[in-house]
């Protein structure tokens, strides 16, 4: 049987299209402090206890008072062009990064249903007092303007589904300003359902209840499971009709409107380069490049005369990082397109995602993917193509000889990648050193899950309460998902494997081994029908399960009682396989 097992290594990764290469010399271990400056936030597999809030604020040192709080624009309008047509009307624009652009307001009665203390107090220096003020419901909603803010639309644009889409852009997002705290972080807010902008096409600018919970929920609860991401401050509802047909079926009803106050250190993306390479902007994209390198990625020397390949280099590493810590965690993203693909190598723009219940590796969150190109299981072939459309944009900066070079770190990809989810699987397993039968072990139990359609994410969390004992005598009481992998007919023989592997682990006792993997392995992440049951409820002005959620998925690897009741780590109901959801939003 397990002689079998190498062609099945990470049935999870559909990565046998690789081609294996050599990369530039960075660094690839599991350990944080390796990455580059940008992601060390939450780039690592960490424990609930490191990746809650690492600020130490006093209440006296935060804001009680909107008034002091500003943001500036001065930084990105000096370096950057701005669109020379001071108007908001649909186009097509050239020679610029960005075009001024006004929210447009809610309509009210406006409410506030949701807010980060996190991100308020932990980064944007607010007393989360503030956000009850009606202040705060204007500023966050595009009501009122901040002190310092010039608002913006980001020209940029993409391939969609694997075809360049041509000019996107912010359609529905306004670039408020950068905000410095106290701790030295520069972060750049953005609304997001704020109204038309020059890049809106055929759209109306607005987001509506659904989609925006799902953002600002999903972008809180992937940072407090240790992924980088973008933030989300608050969410503000609003009585706006706006007209959606969900599932692309003919279907048009009217939702309510809504706001997300989002966050980010950059919010470039792959596709900020491709529109100004595919255009001919070489000027402005060799400006825009050294203006990203400068700000986001301090330990490349300007005057390197190798910085744009280091610059690709280190993309290429940390979105292979990024993509495996996806995976992790069972998350498929549901639309990777390159313009929604950052270059700091963070997770952004939420919209049909999924969590995976039952392990799956054709898993497809997007009922708008009929081909399941953004399956769970094909990211990472996908991350590689967007690489190679970067790569693509990068060309008319590079010399010859640095196109080759880029190449042959290209392919290096699948090697970072493999050892990346390789390190991440065994920490999820609770393996220390290293054994060579450890990717026959790995492989073997994704094999039997997706067999057994065992749940991903609570047959590892249970693996990590589970005592040595308990696993010997296949006593499961209570533990439904290990219960429904034992059917196997072979778990008896990857059992027996398992145990023996651990045995051999010196100085590790069963206590320190279930520690271990309790701090990678969650108990609670944001499945869709979780996400579905408190959209009902908001819909009917009813937020207590978002507020819920919230809290619970900010200590996602910590069990709690409330979500226990709740039944967030029981199994699915059988009405959430009937869930669907589409890139209307």
């Amino acid at each position: 049987m397990w002689s079998t097992c190498t062609a099945l290594v990470f049935a999870l990764v559909a990565a046998s299209s690789f081609t294996p290469g050599y990369v530039l010399e960075l660094c690839q271990n599991i350990s944080p402090e390796c990455h580059s400056d940008h992601n060390t936030a939450s780039n690592s597999q960490s424990s609930s206890h490191t990746v809650k809030s690492k600020w130490t604020l006093n209440a006296s040192s935060l804001m009680h008072d909107l008034n002091q709080f500003r943001v500036s624009c001065k930084k990105l309008l000096e370096a950057l062009p701005i669109d020379k047509v001071d108007a908001n009307f649909v186009r097509t624009v050239k020679n610029c990064i960005f075009s001024k652009s006004i929210p447009t307001p809610l309509k009210g009665p406006l409410r506030l249903t949701a807010a980060s203390k996190d991100v308020i107090e932990g980064i944007l220096d607010l007393d989360a007092s503030v956000t009850r003020s009606g202040d705060f419901l204007h500023y966050a909603s595009g009501g009122r303007l901040l002190p310092g803010s010039v608002p913006l639309a980001h020209r940029y644009g993409g391939h969609q589904f694997g075809y360049w889409a041509g000019q996107l852009g912010d359609g529905r997002a306004h670039f408020l300003g950068q905000y410095s705290n106290k701790k030295g972080e520069v972060w750049e807010l953005q609304l997001k359902g704020s109204g038309k902008t020059p890049y809106s096409r055929s759209g109306d600018g607005r987001a509506v209840i659904r989609s925006s919970v799902r953002e600002f929920l999903c972008s809180e609860a992937m940072h407090f499971l240790g992924v980088p991401t973008s933030r989300a401050a608050s969410l503000i509802v609003s009585e706006e009709p706006v007209l959606r047909d969900q599932f692309y079926n003919g279907n048009v009803k009217a939702e309510r409107g809504a706001v997300v106050l989002r966050l980010a250190k950059s919010w470039f993306r792959i596709g900020s380069l491709e529109i100004l390479s595919q255009s001919g902007e070489i000027n402005l994209l060799r400006k825009l490049l050294n203006f990203v390198i400068d700000e986001h990625f301090p330990f490349i020397n300007p005057d390197n005369p190798e910085k744009y390949l280091v610059f690709f280099s280190t993309v290429v590493n940390e979105t292979a990082h990024l993509i495996a810590q996806w995976m992790s965690v069972g998350f498929a993203h549901g639309v990777c397109n390159t313009d929604n693909f950052s270059l700091l190598s963070i997770t952004i723009d939420y919209g049909p995602f999924g969590f995976m219940e039952s392990y799956n590796p054709n898993f497809i969150p997007n009922t708008s993917d009929d081909e399941g190109r953004y399956s769970i299981g094909a990211q990472a072939n996908v991350g590689l193509f967007n690489l190679e459309k970067l790569l693509v944009a990068l060309i008319p900066v590079l010399t010859q000889t640095q196109q080759k070079q880029a190449k042959i770190i290209l392919k290096g990809y699948a090697n970072i990648y493999q050892m990346r989810v390789h390190q991440i699987f065994k920490a999820k397993l609770g393996l220390l050193g290293e054994d060579e039968d450890d990717n026959d072990l790995i492989a073997f139990l994704l094999k039997m899950m997706e067999d057994t359609e065992s749940d991903f994410t609570m047959t590892f969390r249970e693996l990590s309460e589970v005592s040595a004992k308990q696993l010997l005598n296949k006593n499961f009481t209570q533990m439904w998902a290990l219960d429904d992998l034992s059917h196997h007919k072979h778990f008896s023989d990857w059992l027996n494997k398992y145990l023996f592997r651990l045995s051999r682990q010196q100085d590790d006792s069963d206590l320190d081994r279930q520690h271990r993997m309790k701090n990678v392995n969650p108990r609670y992440v944001l499945r869709n029908w979780m996400a579905e049951s408190a959209i009902r409820k908001a819909e009917r002005n009813d937020f207590s399960e978002v507020e819920l959620l919230h809290h619970i998925l900010s200590s996602p690897f910590v069990t709690q009682e409330t979500a226990e009741e709740a039944g967030y780590a029981a199994r699915p109901p059988q009405w959430a396989r009937r869930l669907k959801v589409s890139c209307s939003s």
